[in-house]
């Protein structure tokens, strides 16, 4: 936590300097160890560039001090205050002051006991997981990196990292001369071809129980998507019954999040993906986002309610056309929803066409 004013570009070169000495040692070093994160039953990952740590629950308040992007910090409790501009009036206690919800990332810290074996999924060896603490550094297997996302963070010098939620597969373990247990996690669908070793601690291997569909003979499932700036929020009805409820982030630009036909049944879900590796737009002002949990695509080729785990300012336009939602929001919609994509036969990338799945209705008014 830093008291005073970093520029980014020193606090790049601070990373870069770390990362330099990082290729220089064997792997088991303390380095590629958890990082020791605050002890709290829950905690925020500053998900920006930067943010400003406030007296109080106020934008207009004194300004305590500057916190970087991956900080940790003990969450305490939501308070509302005043964010001018802004539908998210949400800010979060910490104990050295207010920071607003929407760049605070709500994470927890829950390292787990390795698996020694790969278990039997589908006719392969392999599990799927989910990165349970704040953050973990990771080696790549085979440089240089194809992704945008690690080509970036390779060239700022910053450490290949995993966030909290990420939704991964696992094909490999081994173990170092240290004792450390590594597993190899990489992902089976729009991976462009990196693959990465990290400790095995930060994976939770997910088990087919987690994923037993919710109503899965419930008729007329149907979803409501509301995209108004005002009015940022997800319904999924079964029949005229509203059975669950949720806020979420559209495209913040006009038309990016497809409206749907009046008078339509809306767009039917035609893909599903435990996890999808998404990017598009353009050199300047493309995106890459790795591991992006519970996918259910409905529109053209990339539009998806899925799992976010890189901001928390859900009640806000925030994505570039897709329809953001809460990680444990997007697996519950993920299991709610037709088609059903099983998870021990192997195939967990589901199309289907005609009128076997749940639709979206996306509304504007």
């Amino acid at each position: 936590m830093q008291r005073r004013s970093l520029s980014r570009r020193d606090f790049l070169k601070l990373c870069a300097l770390s990362l330099g000495s990082l290729a220089l040692r064997p792997w088991g070093q303390r380095l590629f160890a958890l990082p020791d994160f605050p002890q709290a039953e829950r905690l925020g990952r500053v998900g920006w560039y930067s943010v400003d740590l406030k007296e109080k629950p106020d934008h207009n308040s004194k300004t305590l001090g500057v916190l970087y992007e991956d900080t940790v910090v003990p969450w305490l409790r939501e308070s509302v205050g005043i964010r001018p501009l802004r539908n998210n009036q949400r800010y979060v206690e910490t104990p050295e002051g207010y920071i607003w919800s929407g760049d605070l990332i709500p994470v927890r810290n829950l390292p787990n006991q390795p698996m020694t074996a790969l278990p039997q999924t589908g006719q392969e060896l392999g599990m799927w997981v989910e990165v349970t603490v704040p953050w973990v550094d990771a080696i790549l297997d085979n440089p240089p990196p194809r992704s945008s996302f690690l080509e970036f963070r390779v060239e700022n010098g910053l450490p290949l990292r995993l966030y909290y939620n990420q939704i991964l597969w696992v094909d490999q373990i081994k173990g170092d001369e240290n004792g450390q247990v590594w597993y190899r996690v990489n992902e089976r669908y729009g991976n462009p071809g990196d693959i990465l070793w990290a400790p095995a601690k930060a994976f939770r291997p997910i088990p087919a129980e987690e994923l037993v569909p919710i109503n899965p003979e419930a008729e007329n499932k149907r979803i409501v998507v509301h995209v108004r700036w005002e009015e940022q929020m997800l319904s999924c009805f079964e029949g005229e019954r509203e059975v669950y409820f949720c806020r979420i982030s559209s495209g913040v630009s006009t038309g990016s999040t497809p409206i749907s036909a009046i008078g339509s049944e809306g767009f039917p879900i035609w893909r599903k993906l435990h996890s999808l590796h998404m990017s598009g737009g353009t050199n300047t002002e493309g995106w890459d986002l790795p591991g992006i949990g519970w996918t259910s695509l409905f529109h053209g080729e990339g539009v998806a309610i899925h799992s976010t785990y890189w901001h928390n300012n859900f009640g806000e336009p925030m994505s570039h056309g897709c329809v953001n939602a809460r990680p444990e929001d997007a697996k519950w919609i993920f299991r709610w929803t037709l088609p059903v994509v099983p998870f021990d036969t192997g195939d967990n990338d589901i199309t289907v066409t005609g009128e076997t799945s749940t639709r979206i209705k996306v509304l504007e008014e």
